[in-house]
């Protein structure tokens, strides 16, 4: 038995009938025939119907948040708890793959106190362990583990594949290990479960072990595989097998393996590779059908200094098809080529086409104004973005503003600016791209001020010590330079080695 928790919901004791009026009122014009009108026909039709209605009404309406509550008042309030389990296992699911999974794990535990003979089947567990998976509750996951194996449903592949991606979802590696290996039977989806489940926690070569040994790869698992070598930020090995994957194992990319490799592709700078995707993403259809992927395409032939390319397949994308997205792509992809009158141009463009622009966009125009030399349209997006669309700046936004009012030496705006960043969003960051600025314009009080509001919050990065001593030996001050560089020795400040590309 689970441990106690609070009701959510209230019991059938306390439901009036015009609990159940006030939800179904909130149905939209479309849905099917209110539940009220399929309770005037005779007692067994009456069931019958009413689970048929029920069930089809979850299954309609399956991202509706309010629907599975209509249907748990209704259950409450007619005591029809015990009539279906399938009707039951289906208001689970719903609840498991919505925004509040917790949900699913109140129902059960109220039917358990309430409804002592309900007998609940494999789908029933596998639906609430989903729900711990979500929830990322190891513990009460192995709860619900306990409880199946007590109810037999330890040899049920659907169950046991379930149970081992909540416990690589939840961190339980080694549970997970211990139920992949005393499984009896796996199927595709039990090896996928686990294969992707490890990548995404970092475990990359005991997954890539266990890719090696799975009797027959399907996309899921390559595209699982490389993904996880993608976000291992090891770019090579996932662009080597999906090489490998389209010349040796003949299978073909889908969305998803695309959307995995594109980034690697970019961190690399493997124009070729772009274009071959592009290619493929055309012949496959891909680049009609899936905006997403064009957006990454967008994204990925501006990292790799093609930002004509990134232009061009942008204009080849119908109106109707871009999104929100697609113009952030596009205006982050001029910023970082320096672009910023194109970018200016872009945003002014997006607006007119109705889109609102969201806290992503703003840092890609701000980003872009910085990089232009375009100050005055700058402090006009940022004003833009406060009053009119009503959205309160981030430190980005403000890393931004910084950044674009120290490039054009205005130091002591944005000296301003720094200071007038909240505290519980205010880091060293925005003052080391201040203090860099000095450096570039030799203001050395500016540069022992915003020093000092550094070492208030990180005082063992080298690299702030290294450039303030700069600052100091190129105004002739080489005492206070070398002290400088003495106190960073005392205080065993990191000092970051260089690096190269190649």
């Amino acid at each position: 038995m689970l441990k106690s928790t609070k009701l959510l919901f209230p019991s059938k004791t306390k439901i009036s009938p015009w609990f159940l009026r006030s939800f179904t009122s909130l149905l939209s014009p479309g849905s099917p025939q209110q539940i009220e009108t399929h309770l005037s026909h005779s007692h067994q039709h009456k069931q019958n119907s009413q689970k048929y209605f029920l069930f089809s009404f979850l299954k309609e309406n399956p991202t509706n948040q309010r629907v599975p509550k209509q249907v748990h008042s209704h259950l409450l309030t007619t005591a029809s708890f015990s009539h279906s389990v399938r009707l039951f296992n289906a208001l689970i699911r719903c609840y498991s793959a919505s925004e509040n999974p917790k949900y699913a794990i109140f129902l059960y535990q109220q039917v358990q106190r309430f409804h002592l003979y309900f007998k609940f089947d494999s789908f029933t567990y596998a639906f609430l362990i989903k729900a711990c998976a979500s929830l990322a509750g190891l513990g009460l996951g192995k709860q619900f583990h306990g409880v199946e194996i007590k109810m037999g449903f330890e040899s049920h592949v659907y169950v046991q594949t379930v149970l081992v991606n909540m416990y690589v979802e939840s961190g339980g590696l080694i549970e997970c290990k211990k139920v992949f290996d005393e499984m009896p039977e796996k199927n595709h989806v039990t090896w996928n479960a686990m294969i992707t489940g490890l990548a995404k926690q970092g475990e990359i070569e005991f997954a890539r072990c266990l890719f090696e040994r799975m009797p027959d790869r399907n996309i899921v698992s390559w595209s699982g595989m490389i993904d996880g070598y993608t976000r291992m930020n090891r770019h090579r090995e996932a662009l080597g097998l999906f090489r490998r994957m389209v010349a040796d194992d003949g299978a073909d990319p889908s969305e998803i393996t695309l959307l995995a490799i594109l980034p690697a592709v970019w961190n690399i700078g493997d124009v070729k590779m772009c274009l071959l995707i592009h290619c493929y993403g055309l012949k496959r259809g891909f680049l009609v059908s899936d905006i997403r992927v064009m957006n990454s395409l967008i994204d990925t032939y501006a990292k790799c200094g093609c930002i004509v390319s990134a232009s061009r397949f942008f204009k080849d994308i119908s109106t109707a098809t871009r999104n929100l997205v697609s113009w952030t792509s596009l205006i982050s992809g001029f910023a970082m080529h320096g672009m910023g009158k194109e970018a200016v141009e872009s945003f002014e463009r997006m607006e007119q086409e109705g889109w609102k622009p969201n806290r992503v966009t703003f840092v890609s125009v701000l980003n872009a104004c910085s990089h232009g030399c375009l100050v005055e349209e700058g402090l006009k997006f940022f004003e833009k973005m406060v009053n009119e669309y009503r959205i309160s700046p981030d430190i980005k936004h403000y890393g931004c503003l910084v950044d674009m009012l120290g490039r054009a030496g205005r130091l002591e705006e944005a000296e301003k600016i720094a200071l007038e960043i909240p505290c519980e969003i205010s880091n060293e960051v925005v003052w080391r791209i201040l203090l860099g600025a000095c450096s570039f314009y030799g203001n050395v009080e500016m540069g022992e001020r915003v020093t000092s509001k550094i070492m208030e919050i990180e005082k063992r990065y080298g690299g702030d010590y290294v450039l303030m001593s700069n600052i100091l030996a190129s105004a002739g001050r080489f005492a206070d330079a070398e002290s400088l560089r003495t106190l960073m020795e005392e205080r065993n400040a990191i000092k970051v080695a260089g690096s190269s590309v190649t």
